[in-house]
């Protein structure tokens, strides 16, 4: 018996539909790290994930639909942003969560994928964005309460300045291949706060 065809009473109302959610973007994740995206396959995630291929078909449609909702649950999952009271400690707390994301095994084949995908099809690159617009926006606050205290001027970009700490940590998972390492996390952390607070960051002509 398949998880969308449990019986009744066998979960709780309204469980059975988060269940086979969960078990299906387990298995497209798995999947993706696997094989990539360009092999993702609806019938082999519905097989793996020991669901129904019509509910699949039905609820996720495409790899590429599958892809951005899990992409969704990816950023519904991650931790919220860090509150240390300085921005140095904020922005060391992000960056050693971005560092641990992308040194795991599955989870930086994942984001491989995913970001291949994204260079070739529209709808995978849409759900890359959402998910990273709503990982900046849950760590925006870092850097306005930054301002507040005056750790950094006025009119800082906050998105900027964590895109700052995670740019160099994917330059080395995608391009370099060099170690992402506690020097690489501190380097990234130390060149951000002082740009910041040398007003790198600030928005100009707006």
């Amino acid at each position: 018996m398949t998880l969308d065809e449990a019986g009744p009473g066998s979960v709780r109302p309204g469980g059975r539909t988060a269940r086979v959610r969960a078990a299906v973007l387990e298995a497209a994740g798995d999947l993706l790290a696997e094989h990539g995206f360009a092999r993702l396959d609806l019938a082999e995630v519905a097989a793996r994930a020991e669901v129904g291929k019509t509910t699949v078909y039905r609820r996720w449609r495409t790899p590429a639909g599958l892809t951005a909702d899990l992409l969704v649950d990816m950023a519904e999952q991650s931790l919220s942003r860090a509150d240390t009271g300085s921005l140095r400690g904020d922005l060391e707390a992000n960056a050693r969560l971005v560092a641990k994301t992308l040194t795991d095994p599955r989870q930086s084949r994942l984001f491989r994928a995913v970001i291949a995908a994204a260079s070739f099809d529209e709808a995978a690159a849409d759900a890359l964005h959402r998910f990273y617009d709503a990982r900046l926006t849950e760590w925006s606050p870092c850097v306005t309460d930054a301002i507040d205290r005056g750790e950094a001027p006025p009119g800082t970009d906050a998105r900027a300045v964590l895109t700052a700490i995670s740019g160099p940590l994917y330059y080395r998972l995608l391009a370099s291949g060099d170690q992402i390492d506690d020097q690489a996390v501190r380097g990234a952390v130390e060149a951000a706060v002082n740009a910041a607070a040398a007003g790198i960051f600030v928005r100009t002509g707006t």
